[in-house]
């Protein structure tokens, strides 16, 4: 209800898809002016809005889903509001992240918004191997025509992780699919890509003991897609084990396998 409240007295909605925006305000009898505001247009259209903020103007900022500046553009815009020294007042609404970790059944006392990852399955497992000793609980948020083959690369970096894929939250056809990663892969794999925004959350990272025999197998692993060099870095990460001896290890791995 204050959301409605705002939308209907600013001056201006600065949005996305000014279409979108229009079909939402419609349905609550909302008319207001729209001005399309995203990240194709922000530098020009960005110094226009704090103009009008400068001069006493009251403009609402939205996203076509979701609580804006989660995942979307507009931070330039709140951080020029700020040093010029316009207020700046969040008017929470449903956000995918918050609404996937209350659902998950995974911890929730610490988690991390990884956001999209990278479009390429090699940009993806760097990314994937970044985060894969981090303690907390990973949520990202993925093109339908990738799902499938970012899981199958989450499965191949973090291991067996459980997670959940969800679909569509907060609206008509939420769905939520729970699983081990490579399960999940394999079941997106054959069916096809789902419609709709995607959120996965991953469990988190487990301590473990590494033994040598657990490091020379993540460090084979890391050299079927690294140089020597950066295997011994991935591995470093993960197990927290010296990186000069690492190097020293996979370099000897790799010459027994000659």
């Amino acid at each position: 209800m204050r959301a409605l409240r705002v939308l209907a007295a600013v001056d201006a909605i600065a949005c996305e898809d000014s279409r979108v925006t229009a079909k939402l305000l419609a349905i609550h009898g909302i008319r207001n002016s729209l001005i399309p505001y995203h990240d194709h247009n922000a530098r020009t259209v960005g110094p226009a809005l704090l103009e009008r903020l400068e001069k006493g103007a009251r403009i609402a900022l939205v996203s076509d889903a979701g609580t804006p500046l989660i995942s979307d553009p507009g931070y330039p815009l709140v951080r020029a509001c700020a040093d010029a020294g316009i207020a700046v007042i969040p008017v929470p609404g449903p956000s995918a992240v918050t609404a996937a970790l209350a659902v998950s059944g995974l911890p929730t006392d610490r988690f991390l918004f990884a956001g999209f990852p990278p479009p390429r399955s090699a940009g993806r497992r760097r990314m994937l191997e970044d985060l894969a000793a981090i303690p907390a609980t990973l949520v990202f948020m993925e093109s339908p025509r990738r799902l499938a083959a970012s899981l199958a690369d989450m499965a191949a970096v973090l291991g067996s992780r459980d997670a959940v894929v969800m679909r569509e939250l907060t609206k008509l056809f939420e769905e939520a699919r729970r699983g081990v990663l490579d399960e999940l892969a394999a079941y997106y794999r054959d069916a096809g890509a789902p419609r709709g925004e995607v959120t996965i959350v991953v469990a988190r990272a487990e301590a473990r003991p590494w033994d040598d025999d657990a490091v020379d197998r993540s460090l084979s692993a890391a050299l079927q897609e690294h140089p020597v060099g950066q295997a011994a870095a991935v591995v470093a990460r993960k197990t927290g084990r010296s990186r000069k001896d690492l190097y020293a290890r996979a370099r000897a791995l790799k010459h027994e396998k000659r």
